[in-house]
């Protein structure tokens, strides 16, 4: 196995650079609904942070570990979500269904730059399933 020239990381980091804020999202959603943790993590910013209730993350490894979790308690989670996009910043209403629990009422909000995720909000309320 080659390893990736230098010309051609930066060609994938000048790529990368080049979405929208409508195209890094689009890939968000696929990786998500793809339960895909690298293609997830690689959307945000070496110095991203998430702001939830219980504090900030910050760092891809910290937000690695948001995303498992949030996988974890949605598995194979059927996702609603509802983007309005202006600018370089993106509100998010969202909804998702689990066999473990489900989200009525999820809000993000997402600060794009050069290509990535700078910044994110997230709130919503995790609602389990009960055993039948």
């Amino acid at each position: 196995m080659t390893q990736p020239t230098s010309t051609s990381a930066q060609a994938g980091a000048t790529e990368l650079a080049q979405r929208t804020p409508e195209q890094i999202f689009a890939h968000h959603a696929q990786a998500l609904g793809a339960e895909d943790l690298d293609a997830i993590v690689m959307d945000y910013a070496e110095d991203a942070c998430i702001l939830t209730a219980s504090g900030v993350l910050r760092g891809k490894a910290a937000i690695r570990d948001f995303f498992a979790k949030a996988l974890e308690q949605l598995p194979q989670a059927r996702w609603d979500v509802q983007p309005i996009f202006a600018d370089d910043i993106l509100f998010l209403r969202w909804t998702a269904d689990s066999s473990r629990n489900s989200v009525p009422d999820g809000v993000d909000t997402f600060v794009f730059r050069d290509g990535l995720i700078r910044a994110q909000t997230v709130h919503f309320s995790l609602v389990p399933k009960t055993e039948q």
